[in-house]
């Protein structure tokens, strides 16, 4: 049995893992954590610690999991460059996966994603459209982002300097190697992501649109029983899914 701390166990993910977790024979939840909970204490009664919480966060928790040799799961996103630098340097110790997306179908639009970037070519003009519920902090979402950076290592392209977050005024024709990337927010949309492949009289688009947060929380609980059993290092969805 697999024990397992939820951190940001009151949030909307947080209770979909506690649900999901007490119909896993495998799996037992021995602390839920939400803000003002004591984290260190809860830490020592678990194997591994699933974390939906927010960003800022996240870095002091790896390093928290990597002192006390505990598996760690991230699905928090929004990460800077430095909290992301610290969580690399945590699975030096322990496993950790870090995904911005445990849905398997969403794993699935990654793998598909790379494979239409490479058949298509550099004739297609590239753009990406995501929707979420209006209270999601950050933009573009982890998922987007994630889309957009396996464009742009396709293409031979820099996600900073590629990418163009929305347009306004007058922008200009849209260049040859942009990426475009669109943020919407509204009512209590749990999921939508689109990837456009557009060229001159033809258009290739795929579409991943999430109903429940079930099936991240599925995922999210399979990547901590698949990782509990890995050496240290830093691994994701597309390794916990054999999709390498």
């Amino acid at each position: 049995m697999i024990r397992l701390l939820i951190n940001g166990s009151k949030g909307r993910m947080g209770c979909a893992l506690v649900a999901c977790a007490s119909e896993d024979p495998e799996l037992t939840v021995s602390a839920g954590v939400d803000e003002g909970d004591d984290f260190a204490s809860a830490l020592n009664l678990c194997d591994a610690v699933i974390d939906f919480t927010h960003a800022p966060a996240t870095a002091a928790i790896a390093e928290a999991c990597a002192a006390g040799g505990k598996t760690l799961v991230i699905g928090t996103t929004g990460h800077s460059d430095a909290d992301r630098a610290r969580i690399v340097s945590a699975s030096k110790s322990i496993p950790i996966v870090y995904a911005p997306n445990f849905s398997i179908g969403v794993n699935t639009l990654f793998w598909l994603t790379l494979k239409a970037a490479e058949i298509l070519g550099p004739d297609f003009d590239l753009e990406v459209v995501e929707m979420h519920h209006r209270l999601k902090k950050d933009a573009p979402s982890g998922t987007a982002r994630r889309l957009a950076e396996i464009l742009a290592e396709v293409r031979g392209l820099s996600y900073d300097d590629e990418v163009r977050h929305g347009r306004e005024g007058m922008p200009g024709e849209r260049t040859r190697t942009e990426i475009g990337m669109h943020a919407i927010r509204g009512g209590d949309v749990v999921g939508d992501h689109t990837v456009i492949f557009a060229n001159t009289g033809e258009r290739v688009e795929l579409t991943h649109k999430a109903s429940s947060r079930d099936t991240f929380a599925k995922g999210a609980l399979r990547a901590a029983k698949w990782a509990i059993t890995r050496p240290a290092g830093l691994y994701d969805m597309q390794d916990v899914l054999g999709l390498r």
